[in-house]
This record gives C-alpha cells, sequence and structure tokens, in this order.
C-alpha cells in the first residue's frame, strides 16, 4: 500500500521527538507521497514562525524522499465536486483538505493523516499512523 501523508504527519516528523508510532510506520515505507497542498501549508507555517531551520530540514525531505504529487485539472475538478456535494449535504470541508484528498483519489493512494474525520465521505481509503497498536 502507497500512502499519501497530510500536512499533520509532515509536521509531526519535523518535531524534535516526533511520536514514536508515527516513526514506526513511516520507517516502513518505501515511497513518501505529499501533495502539492502540504508543501505550500507547511512552507507558509514555517515562515510564518520563522523557523528557518526546519524549512531546511524540510526542503531536503522534498529534495531527497518525497514525491511531490501535483493538482492538474482533472484532480481540481473531483476536489470541487465532493467539496460542493459536501456543502450541499450541510458538511463543511477546506479546499485543502479537499485537494489532498483528490491527490489521494488521482494517484489511488491510502490518505495518511491524524484528523481522519477531515477526509470521511470522499470514499477514500484514510489511515491514522498515530493510532496504532
Amino acid at each position: 500500500m502507497e500512502y499519501l501523508c497530510d500536512t499533520n504527519v509532515v509536521g509531526e516528523l519535523m518535531r524534535r521527538e516526533p511520536d514514536p508510532r508515527l516513526l514506526q510506520w513511516f520507517r516502513t515505507m518505501d515511497r513518501v507521497f505529499i501533495s502539492v497542498i502540504t508543501v505550500e501549508e507547511t512552507l507558509f507555517g514555517l515562515r510564518r514562525k520563522g523557523l528557518v531551520h526546519k524549512e531546511a530540514w524540510f526542503r531536503r525531505f522534498l529534495l531527497g524522499a518525497a514525491e511531490v504529487v501535483p493538482v492538474d485539472g482533472e484532480t481540481a475538478a473531483w476536489a470541487g465536486e465532493r467539496r460542493g456535494e459536501h456543502a450541499a449535504a450541510g458538511m463543511t470541508r477546506t479546499q485543502a483538505d479537499a485537494l489532498i484528498a483528490a491527490c489521494a483519489w488521482r494517484r489511488g493512494l491510502v490518505v495518511a493523516t491524524r484528523n481522519v474525520r477531515d477526509f470521511e465521505g470522499y470514499g477514500l481509503p484514510v489511515f491514522n499512523p498515530f493510532d496504532q497498536r
């Protein structure tokens, strides 16, 4: 199985002492996928907080380990359609989460996230690497 790591997974990996359950799972992965949305969210957060040393780590991670999944027209359309369907049903979903879900859909990946509820209703497999027993 291949996974698309949500922004909260990448953020946890940058901590001084990441969650051991996450590290155990992460070390089993042959390939790491993140969406272009996670790239933007992560760099935005690091710049806003002035965490230059973590930004350097993230850039090395991007260049060395991660495969970045882009958003093309079909991916954006899928995200907009699903987000609109959710809104019509009274469920709020963020644009970022809809696009991350769409990236996973487009590549046939499992979404790896701590926030499983954010990805409910997309018809995608979702995995919480923080909740392993």
